[in-house]
């Protein structure tokens, strides 16, 4: 059944003549028309949101955090209605699509507690100087299609809570949770406050340049965010950018092969490998190479590959036709330069739904494709190393500084691994684990910014500092 939805434009659920099918990428078939918005509908969400923007601002933040908190409420309590909805338009099986919606209603509630403190710089016998955080204005949010829920709730709640008001575009291939959820808001938040459009990729371009937006934050490739950059520096919008990675798992050889074997494997296929922190490069110590990469194989044996909406469906298909053909191409490449597959290999093309085997490489060269390239899909690379100086030259070798993580019994040494690695973050013994109250951003070109955290809710603010000269002759 295709459902139409609608977009939340001033608080009113708004239609446009234009629309888009939204499709389930495990059948191919659709299930969503939603609005195909252009330039007449974003400039009334942004005066929208400009001209709630001078209520909003000034409204106190502790008003602030009670409407955010029963934003949260909302999701949460519509959550079973949610998470199969995120299935459906997205693939990611039940289990981990109730996780999406349950972590992004947590997320939104512990958001909320942060706080923008005055800084006082100087108190003195003759100045008193202190440091307010004021609100940019109105951001524009660009949201993907791998965590569509996640990623739009971590723009919209730290920016309502700083005082700005937004305008978000979900991906058009993931728009449909996502305006479920403004349906469940639009009473809730004041008018103007979040407007949420739908649109073609063509969307995009006008939000980054719309005169009337003071700030993008953008989750996406990193090809997408140097066109952002270009596009917001005509009038120096403020910019945060979380873009690719190509994460390194370091495995020490005193990890432990069967405890780490199957979280190894999660690590990398979680959401069929679609995370931007997955583990898309893995170096296992030569001493347990072979023990270790063999287990993981295992564990994949016992993995289901299917529509997320099925029972025992483990790991669900590719979001959308064009990755799953980047994906195919990255395999093709491996198989056409005679690298050796632990599992997985063989795609068949012309099958419905866009499902890609679970693939695992046995100790590609560093230049491959595979390993060079950021994959986004079902695919792990396993290579060997010897030396702690080796592993960590090779980790660093690459143009992307999103995430890492260590597997060791030794601590201390995972950490003092951990501290030479060029990434915003680095797991020890864990992977995947975001904090709503640590930050989140990568180094060199996986972008810069930040999200989650006091240091994520800054973003969105300006510093003021104000001075009083005490004891002034006037």
């Amino acid at each position: 059944m295709t459902t139409t939805y609608h977009n939340l434009i001033d608080g009113e659920m708004v239609s446009t003549s234009a629309t888009m099918e939204v499709l389930n990428p495990a059948t191919e078939k659709a299930i969503g028309l939603v609005p195909s918005c252009g330039a007449e509908e974003l400039d009334r969400a942004v005066a929208a949101a400009r001209k709630a923007f001078k209520t909003w601002s000034k409204t106190p933040i502790d008003d602030r955090r009670k409407v955010i908190q029963a934003m949260s409420g909302a999701i949460k309590e519509n959550a079973d209605e949610l998470f199969r909805l995120l299935t459906s338009e997205q693939g990611k099986p039940h289990d981990q699509a109730k996780g999406e919606i349950y972590g992004a209603a947590g997320m939104v509630a512990a958001q909320s507690t942060l706080s923008l403190e005055d800084e006082v710089n100087e108190d003195s016998d003759t100045r008193l100087s202190r440091t307010r955080r004021v609100p940019v204005g109105v951001v524009g949010g660009i949201v993907p299609w791998n965590f569509p829920v996640m990623m739009a709730m971590q723009k919209i709640a730290p920016a309502m809570l700083s005082g700005c008001t937004i305008v978000l575009k979900p991906s058009p291939f993931t728009p449909l949770a996502t305006l479920r959820i403004a349906e469940l808001i639009k009473d809730i938040v004041p008018a103007g406050v979040v407007n949420i459009i739908t649109g073609e990729d063509t969307l995009g371009p006008l939000i980054t340049e719309h005169e009337g937006i003071d700030k993008i934050t953008f989750t996406g490739s990193t090809a997408t965010g140097k066109k952002i950059m270009e596009g917001a520096s005509k009038d120096l919008k403020r910019i945060t950018l979380e873009l690719g990675g190509n994460d390194a798992s370091i495995v020490l050889p005193d990890a432990n092969v069967e405890k780490v074997a199957e979280q190894l494997f999660w690590s990398s296929f979680s959401n069929a490998g679609q995370v931007c922190i997955a583990a898309k490069r893995v170096y296992i110590h030569e001493d347990i190479y072979d023990e270790l990469s063999a287990a993981i194989a295992e564990v994949a044996k016992g993995v289901t590959v299917g529509d997320g909406s099925q029972q025992g469906t483990g790991v669900g298909p590719i979001q959308n036709k064009k990755q799953f053909e980047r994906v195919c191409e990255l395999i093709q490449d491996a198989k056409d330069n005679g690298y050796k597959f632990l599992s997985g290999g063989d795609v068949d093309p012309s099958g419905t739904g866009y499902f890609v085997p679970l693939t695992i490489l046995d100790n590609p060269p560093e230049d491959a494709r595979i390993v060079a390239e950021e994959q986004f899909g079902p695919v792990m690379p396993l290579m060997k190393f010897s030396t702690d100086d080796e592993v960590i030259e090779r980790a660093n070798n690459s143009e992307y500084g999103l995430a890492g993580a260590v597997w060791t019994k030794d601590t201390d040494k995972g950490v003092a691994i951990a501290e030479q690695l060029e990434t915003g973050t680095v797991w020890i013994n864990e992977y995947m684990h975001l904090s709503p109250f640590a930050p989140f951003g990568g180094h060199k070109q996986s972008g810069f910014g930040a999200e989650y955290g006091t240091e994520g809710l800054l973003e969105f603010t300006y510093p003021q500092v104000i001075t009083v000269k005490k004891d002034a002759a006037v």
